[in-house]
């Protein structure tokens, strides 16, 4: 019986160099973004009047580093508390709450349609553009409408308000007091308590 030999490759493809590298950079790119979010956090939650050992055992980072972090960002005058209002109508802000709204559908529900993407977005492999924003409406909306019954009804009415509010952008939006990242995250988790709490 004649033997098959395999011979092991001496070098990768390029092909397969390229798609190595590319999960790598994905995993980069979100480390590097992830690191500047939490940075814009710590100014939050010096807004928020926080000491900085609260912030750092919060954001486990040492209590020098956030104050060098503080202190990087001084200027003068401290920005007024971000507002936690659930109902803030710029895109940023919608667009955190259908983050949370997505992954919430997708914890919910065993092989939800938006899991992937959010999951994705989550991750930072992809990013918060309009493509990738209204790919995850659409995803979110057949999950609502297929998926209805396992479903909290508060669930389609969240999604209601955040629909209305990305099709028609509010008239004279207040400038944001932070970046559309802090933004995102912020509306993110207070739509999530909101999700939790009923």
């Amino acid at each position: 019986m004649a033997e098959h030999t395999h011979r092991t490759p001496e070098t990768l493809t390029e092909e397969q160099a390229a798609r190595m590298l590319a999960d790598m950079n994905d995993v980069i790119r979100a480390g590097e973004e992830m690191r500047k979010l939490r940075t814009e956090m710590i100014r939050v939650f010096a807004g928020f009047g926080w000491t900085q050992d609260k912030i750092a055992r919060l954001t486990e980072v040492s209590q020098p580093a956030v104050s060098k972090q503080m202190a990087r960002h001084r200027t003068g005058e401290q920005p007024p508390p971000l507002g936690l209002d659930l109902d803030q109508h710029d895109t940023p802000w919608l667009e955190g709450r259908l983050w949370a709204l997505a992954e919430a559908i997708a914890e919910t529900c065993d092989a939800a349609a938006c899991a992937r993407l959010v999951h994705a977005m989550a991750r930072g492999r992809r990013r918060f553009t309009p493509q990738h924003v209204d790919e995850l409406r659409r995803l979110v909306e057949e999950d609502l409408r297929l998926r209805h019954a396992e479903l909290p009804a508060g669930y389609r009415a969240a999604y209601d308000t955040i629909s209305r509010g990305l099709d028609v952008p509010a008239t004279a939006p207040a400038a944001p007091a932070a970046p559309a990242s802090v933004r995102r995250a912020l509306a993110r988790q207070v739509q999530r308590d909101r999700l939790a709490g009923g």
